[in-house]
């Protein structure tokens, strides 16, 4: 038995920190709330400085280097712990937890953190029958458009292209190993930073530190997903339902931006509205394994939705996805292929990747990121937003200098713009004619609240009116989107309506692209 300790404290993951439950009381000589980080004896502490000392100094020799790391790495050289109680209490819960996945193993499992590599497996895609999967095993997103412009003459010579001509062969086939060798190489890190390893190194105590703040005070539950494609989705659950007041029946799930974790991400403004929360991290994010390539995104997003389904007990018609900046892209896939979820909330959200590659790459590289953004980075949010049938929240940051193509102070260039308009133009064709999209855009245009409310009634805008010809439509038709509403009404009628819509669907929000958003700016979308 002793020796069979060792081993397991020798190989076993790094504990990080130990959480307590609220039920027991604080040991002895400890400080905080609940938990408390995780600290080595003398014997393991001097043991992880002297390898790395060991590991620079043999630098000169041909092998020992990479076999010395290796074994660093996997924590083979840890020799105090197994004198050390809290560890070998904890490499014994995990050890069990193994063997017996039951739910009071894994809620003393929850006590620890430590390497999610290690952490058993919770919910797999294949313990359902998902409807959003293909045959293969994979999530099955919308084929690609068409190329257009000079990216795409480049890519149809291909077909026609002489046998002789081996110079434009050639040419032909660098500019798709230089468009593949962007995608996969600093074109992701630019589009995913978070994803970078020496970012998230980084940011590991501010994580960790916000990993306890979700465990210990909102009582949080970390799972461990595996999707379709393999990867390891590390997730955070927090469940309101008893105590949450009404908002504690619906369930949040949050996307994340770009360089956002779930740890200190947008879980926090559903949160603090009483909500339950359900937060992931992207693949190659945190925990999650993978990379964050639009596929596996999806099936990240799946797997995600699945769980909570199947596995927390929520309904389809109980779940409200909210997206901040790049993750507006898997919550527009999660609406499209759930069509019955609740709403969606999109913060600071673009309607297409393109426009803001090509702002930050050069005039020159135009056909080469034109193909590199549709073939491997397509995140076409409008277009998949287009195909959700229910109620949609825009929010706005008036200062935002991300997804802006000419810069903060040009909020016309602002990419939230776009969507908004391609959603009414879409929903509401005959309201959103040329006069409807002029005075759409005067709004949008306006550079304060007061500005903002000025143009409002400046056009005189009745909302009772609006909201009874919206009424009178509905209840005369069991239509989807898009409505005929507007053919037969007056210009000024149009007018109206289409401002009257466009506040419906968007709100503004004053202040940049990554100031985090209060929880009294997060409603549920508005309903006709």
């Amino acid at each position: 038995m002793a020796s069979w300790l060792w081993l397991r404290c020798v190989v076993g993951p790094h504990l990080q920190r130990i959480h307590r439950p609220p039920d027991q009381s604080r040991p002895e000589g400890r400080s905080g709330r609940r938990g408390w980080n995780y600290h080595p004896r003398s014997l393991e502490k001097h043991t992880d400085s002297i390898l790395g000392w060991v590991i620079l100094w043999s630098l000169s020799y041909y092998s020992s280097p990479l076999l010395l790391c290796y074994l660093y790495r996997k924590g083979w050289f840890w020799l105090g712990r197994w004198r050390n109680s809290e560890y070998v209490e904890f490499i014994s819960v995990l050890e069990e937890t193994k063997k017996n996945h039951t739910p009071g193993n894994k809620k003393k499992l929850r006590c620890y953190d430590f390497d999610f590599s290690y952490w058993p497996s919770d919910f797999s895609w294949k313990e359902v029958s998902s409807p959003k999967l293909s045959k293969g095993g994979v999530s099955l997103l919308k084929p690609e458009p068409r190329l257009r412009g000079t990216a795409d003459s480049i890519l149809n010579s291909v077909r026609t292209l002489p046998c002789h001509d081996l110079m434009l062969y050639h040419c032909v086939h660098l500019f798709f190993l230089c468009s593949y060798l962007i995608a996969h190489s600093f074109g992701r890190r630019m589009l995913y930073p978070g994803s970078v390893g020496l970012l998230q190194k980084a940011m590991r105590p501010m994580l960790q530190q916000g990993q306890a703040k979700l465990i210990e005070e909102f009582n949080g539950q970390r799972n461990k997903l595996v999707a379709c494609d393999g990867n390891e989705i590390d997730t955070m659950f927090v469940d309101q339902r008893k105590d949450g007041g009404p908002n504690g029946q619906t369930l949040v799930i949050c996307c994340e931006g770009n360089a956002g974790f779930y740890e200190v991400g947008c879980m926090n403004t559903p949160l603090e509205g009483g909500y339950s929360v359900l937060g992931w991290n992207h693949p190659g994010f945190g925990g999650s394994t993978g990379v964050p390539f639009p596929q596996n995104e999806a099936n990240a997003m799946d797997v995600v939705i699945q769980f909570a389904i199947h596995k927390l007990g929520f309904q389809l018609n109980d779940i409200i996805i909210y997206a901040w900046s790049i993750g507006g892209f898997t919550a527009t896939w999660a609406t499209m292929s759930y069509p019955e979820i609740q709403s969606v909330v999109l913060d600071a959200s673009f309607d297409d990747l393109l426009p803001l590659a090509l702002k930050v790459m050069p005039e020159s590289w135009k056909p080469l990121v034109q193909h590199t953004v549709r073939q491997y980075m397509n995140l076409n949010n409008a277009e998949q937003l287009l195909k959700f049938q229910g109620p949609i929240l825009l929010i706005r940051r008036t200062r935002d200098e991300i997804i802006t193509t000419a810069g903060p102070e040009d909020i016309m260039s602002n990419r939230g713009n776009n969507l908004l308009l391609k959603l009414l133009q879409f929903r509401y064709p005959k309201i959103m004619t040329e006069e409807g999209v002029r005075v759409v855009r005067q709004w949008l245009g306006a550079p304060s609240p007061v500005e903002e409310a000025s143009v409002y009634s400046g056009y005189e805008v009745d909302d009772d009116w609006c909201v009874s010809v919206l009424q009178s439509y509905q209840a005369d038709r069991d239509v989807s989107f898009p409505w005929s509403v507007g053919e037969d009404m007056t210009p000024e009628g149009r007018r109206q309506l289409a401002l009257f819509l466009a506040r419906k669907y968007m709100r503004n929000f004053e202040s940049t692209h990554c100031t985090p958003l209060p929880a009294a700016e997060f409603h549920s979308p508005w309903r006709l």
